[in-house]
């Protein structure tokens, strides 16, 4: 199926067939691999229509906050079949999905997800809590075919993160206070060397400035996409 016109989207090959990102907005996307249909984080808080996009075969959530779980979006998007994966907070909120903690790794649809740490090291709240506490959510790795697609939630550079490997594209968010500033991002890219790398959840900062902090790295190729 072809989602609507109003997103943009870039094709990768894969061993498997063709593999289409779809970026809708902020840290929310679509993949769509031969004829299974993933949606990461569906929300509707910019006013997207979820009725006109392909209904899900998979649905990811990296962690419960609003702009990352919309109850709405994921009802309007699933099946009696779709497979849902979350970390455990999610659960209270959208009943009957598989919880996914760090480190965990499954396979649905024949697409491979691994559940990778996402946690802040920095950026605080006034009260000194951290924004996003370890073990409370996820990024994702998914395989598809030879491609590994790496969807980072919401994080700063963890250790865990710059010691990944055979990463082909990744997303890697930017947005302050919460994740990472374009020095974090540039920091973990330069460790774990994504072959193609998308700034997304960037809010307010601006996404130009993370080609000119790895103008030398040539082997990563940072494409930046309207995913404010």
């Amino acid at each position: 199926m072809t989602p609507t016109k109003l997103f943009k989207r870039d094709v990768f090959h894969t061993a498997g067939g063709d593999l289409a990102l779809t970026f809708i907005t902020h840290g929310t996307l679509m993949l769509e691999w031969g004829t299974i249909v993933v949606h990461i984080d569906p929300t509707t808080g910019d006013g997207t229509d979820y009725a006109k996009l392909p209904p899900a075969d998979l649905i990811l959530v990296t962690h419960e906050h609003g702009d990352h779980l919309d109850p709405a979006a994921v009802h309007t998007l699933r099946r009696p079949d779709t497979g849902i994966f979350y970390s455990p907070k999610c659960a209270a909120l959208v009943p009957g999905g598989t919880i996914l903690k760090n480190g965990d790794k499954c396979t649905a649809k024949s697409i491979g997800i691994e559940a990778v740490p996402a946690y802040n090291i920095v950026h605080k709240r006034a009260d000194g809590t951290v924004f996003h506490p370890k073990g409370d959510g996820n990024g994702y790795i998914l395989t598809c075919g030879d491609k590994r697609v790496y969807i980072a939630g919401d994080t700063e550079n963890t250790s865990e993160m710059k010691a990944l490997r055979g990463i082909d594209i990744a997303f890697l968010p930017m947005n302050l206070p919460y994740t990472m500033t374009p020095e974090m991002v540039a920091d973990a890219a330069r460790a774990f060397r994504p072959r193609v790398l998308y700034p997304y959840h960037y809010g307010r900062t601006d996404p130009t400035t993370l080609p000119v902090l790895l103008r030398d790295e040539e082997d990563i190729n940072v494409r930046i996409r309207a995913l404010r």
